[in-house]
């Protein structure tokens, strides 16, 4: 904001006084020397002024005024040592600022979100150890040219034919296998579907979308990380498989493969996929009813081994939708909670704001409940927010100008890039106040009316799983 400009000017004159005049006294002769003199000059005194302040730099902003290459390096580094689970593109984020305070906190340093010279130096040093440890090298598969990132320390043992590769350790503990096949009318849909099937998985976690699909969870002691995609009647599919004592690892592994990797190469699109779900993740659930009824995102508390409500226990899931993504939690034996009001019928208007938790790296451990503005566009068949808002928000009820419930925030999984560099949609959508009601009217679920106190109906779900 800009402070205000004085300015101020004073003026003094010099101005003579006439002599007291008697009848008896003579005027005052004038020299000529001094009638010719000029009258006296009016200085005025100098101009104080108050200088503007420049407006504070954020480590967004500072971010920003990077190069591209150096911003998508500190990703990189920070995935690889295990703060950054996001998307590895080389925007400026929060996320990328939360993950730098991470890592300075780690280190004992001041978290200002933005390294100096020799904090780069120590991450860059940390990022290359865990990659040389593993034997990190990126590499083409010689039948059919798609790009895979590989541990090849961990996985030394290699078989590969025309339909593909299968690495793998010693003791079988780690097996990465890129496969290929001719299916007609493949679609991502029927191949995800039989990828879900094969050996007693159970899934946990799983986006499909026409262009790829994603399916995470166990399979037997083992867990499971696949990337899938279809084109022209032939199917590729990437299949992380590893014991679960080499979790701590082979995350940062699989972000970073799922980032490498593009099954067709030279297509001039980006490969993106959401890479594997954290261990504990925080989101926002809306008080729906007073009996305990909470919506909450629905990916956000997938695969969870338990919902904790911090105050009142345990959530259980009783009820998802696919479609919008919501997810229908509740409390049992809960007193005193405050539904939102959802009767109305509020719009997704130019001037919305955002009530939720953030994710407590980002607020020093707190549970604040914060409010932030955001705009709602279109985008295909999609309301996209913006800004973004931090991590932690997913879930949180979205009110417009007039104080009426529009909708519902909704954080898409990180998404992970594989050409880098490719601009990505939008991750924070809407969920409309017409599709919320839809979902809870269908399980039930009576609506409250009347005012909105957004913050007293909004409570932190932590989703913690295996």
């Amino acid at each position: 904001m800009k402070l205000p400009f004085a300015l101020v000017l004073t003026m003094a004159a010099a101005l003579g006084s006439a002599a007291a005049q008697t009848p008896a006294a003579k005027p005052p002769q004038v020299k000529p020397s001094q009638a010719k003199q000029a009258p006296a000059q009016i200085k005025p005194k100098p101009v104080t002024t108050v200088p503007i302040r420049p407006a504070v730099q954020t480590p967004v902003d500072t971010a920003k005024a990077m190069e591209q290459a150096e911003r998508l390096a500190i990703q990189s580094d920070l995935a690889w040592v295990s703060l950054y689970n996001g998307a590895i593109n080389g925007e400026a984020s929060d996320r990328m600022v939360a993950a730098i305070k991470a890592f300075q906190k780690d280190h004992g340093a001041k978290q200002t979100g933005v390294l100096n010279a020799q904090e780069r130096g120590v991450l860059s040093a940390d990022a290359k150890k865990l990659q040389d440890n593993v034997g990190w090298k990126v590499l083409s598969d010689a039948t059919s040219g798609a790009r895979i990132g590989l541990p090849s320390k961990l996985v030394p043992l290699i078989v590969s034919d025309v339909n593909g590769t299968k690495w793998s350790s010693a003791t079988g503990t780690i097996q990465i296998e890129f496969a290929r096949r001719k299916e007609a009318s493949a679609t991502t849909a029927t191949v995800a579907a039989s990828e879900k099937k094969l050996n007693a998985r159970k899934t946990d976690y799983s986006v499909v979308k026409p262009d790829f699909f994603v399916l995470s969870g166990s399979q037997g002691l083992k867990k499971f990380y696949i990337r899938g995609q279809t084109r022209n009647n032939e199917v590729r599919v990437l299949t992380i498989l590893y014991d679960q004592a080499t979790e701590g690892t082979m995350i940062p592994v699989t972000v970073a493969m799922s980032s490498a990797y593009n099954p067709f190469p030279g297509n001039g699109v980006a490969q993106a996929s959401p890479p594997p779900r954290r261990k504990v993740e925080y989101s926002t659930g809306i008080i729906a009813s007073a009996d305990g009824a909470i919506i909450a995102d629905r990916q956000a508390t997938d695969g969870c081994m338990t919902i904790a409500v911090p105050g009142y226990g345990n959530a259980t899931r009783i009820a998802d939708d696919d479609a919008r993504e919501l997810a229908l939690l509740r409390i049992y034996g809960a007193s005193g909670l405050k539904p939102i009001a959802m009767a109305g019928n509020g719009a997704a208007k130019s001037n919305l704001s955002l009530t939720g938790i953030a994710d407590p790296q980002s607020q020093g451990g707190r549970n604040a409940v914060t409010v932030v503005a955001a705009t709602a566009a279109p985008a295909g068949t999609d309301m996209t927010l913006s800004p973004e808002p931090a991590m932690g928000f997913s879930g949180a009820p979205v009110l417009d100008g007039d104080g009426k419930f529009a909708g519902v925030a909704r954080l898409k999984p990180a998404v992970v890039a594989g050409p880098a560099g490719t601009p990505l949609p939008s991750q924070a959508l809407l969920v409309s106040a017409d599709s919320v009601r839809e979902f809870l009217k269908a399980r039930g679920v009576t609506l409250a009316s009347g005012t909105s106190d957004a913050k007293a109906s909004v409570l932190r779900l932590v989703c913690v799983r295996k």
